[in-house]
């Protein structure tokens, strides 16, 4: 695992500045062309993830390979189309390929041997891919649920379903947006609980081991194992 650490050194860093901006990004921009947009990020997130995993074979090559075309072609019929099963279809596209990021993340940033600062970078990376995630398949259940999300018809875009997937992940519950059906309802409860234990395990236990000596290095773990 070392030798993997010295091949390709985690960087999560830029994956958190892009994720940055493209909540941002679509945070003070409006229009059906933003969930292309935003896809294409996901796209760019997934390829990140890919590149910085220990995955290596002709089964990531061909990931990588097909996660492009793949997703140009989803975003083009999309975006021609304008049909909500399609539509829906895309959302879905773009919440798999967001789940395939954060386990290979959480699979980098656990399989290292000390705490850096870039596990931390890359431990809040995945939770904001979680609360990108789970917007995406709000998005889904909008396109392809045939009613409103929210109760009272209130508004339902990408700005909306990000505030409320972000505000429902970190259990804030401000209350102006409410999911209307049982299973958006059900969905926002499993996001809150996955919000709280990926912040109690994985991230508390990066913050509380950061700058201690690598796990190979301590010897009390040298002589339990031997």
């Amino acid at each position: 695992m070392a030798t993997a650490e010295r091949t390709h050194p985690a960087r999560f860093g830029l994956l958190l500045t892009i994720l940055i901006a493209t909540y941002l990004f679509s945070a003070f921009t409006s229009g059906r062309w933003i969930e292309a947009t935003q896809v294409a990020f996901f796209v760019v997130t997934a390829l990140l993830a890919l590149r910085g995993s220990p995955v290596r074979g002709r089964g990531a090559d061909l990931a990588m390979a097909a996660v492009v075309p793949v997703s140009v072609i989803a975003l083009l019929v999309g975006l021609e189309s304008g049909d909500q099963v399609i539509l829906g279809v895309v959302s879905i596209w773009g919440s798999v390929l967001l789940l395939a990021s954060i386990v290979l993340i959480v699979y980098r940033v656990m399989s290292l041997t000390s705490v850096t600062v870039q596990s931390i970078y890359g431990a809040v990376s995945a939770y904001l891919l979680i609360g990108f995630m789970f917007a995406a398949f709000y998005g889904a259940i909008n396109h392809l649920g045939g009613d409103h999300f929210f109760t009272h018809s209130q508004p339902t875009d990408t700005r909306t379903l990000q505030y409320f997937s972000f505000t429902t992940l970190t259990t804030l519950g401000y209350g102006d947006f409410t999911a209307a059906s049982d299973g958006g309802r059900a969905v926002a409860v499993l996001e809150a609980l996955m919000g709280q234990v990926f912040l109690a395990t994985l991230v508390a236990r990066l913050v509380s081991a950061y700058g201690r000596p690598p796990r190979s290095a301590d010897p009390a773990r040298s002589d339990t194992e031997s």
